[in-house]
């Protein structure tokens, strides 16, 4: 398993570091076993940064999930269950992009 260089608040230094392996390793600090759920907002909010150079944030996140994804899927209560307490900046983090803006 590869030291991943991270910051003071965990995401990656150099966004190329990221994978698979490196999610699950950022995933874990967090107490978190990814799952098909984690990994279908995983690829959506990395293709997002791709297209956009951008990682939402919150509100943002729960309106592009909604659309993509379903209601079911696209609320913030969902999206806490699985990235714990601010899903936007952990979501961010394990999928290897930027701190979303205003986020704190």
């Amino acid at each position: 398993m590869q030291e991943l260089a991270v910051d003071k608040e965990g995401f990656l230094r150099d966004l190329a570091d990221w994978s698979p392996e490196a999610a699950r390793q950022l995933a874990a600090q967090d107490g978190i076993t990814l799952t098909p759920a984690h990994w279908e907002l995983i690829d959506f909010v990395r293709d997002f940064h791709q297209r956009y150079n951008l990682a939402p944030g919150n509100r943002a996140l729960v309106q592009l999930a909604r659309h993509r994804l379903g209601p079911d899927k696209g609320n913030s209560i969902y999206l806490m269950k699985l990235f714990t307490g601010k899903p936007a900046k952990v979501l961010a983090r394990i999928a290897g992009l930027p701190k979303p803006d205003n986020c704190d």
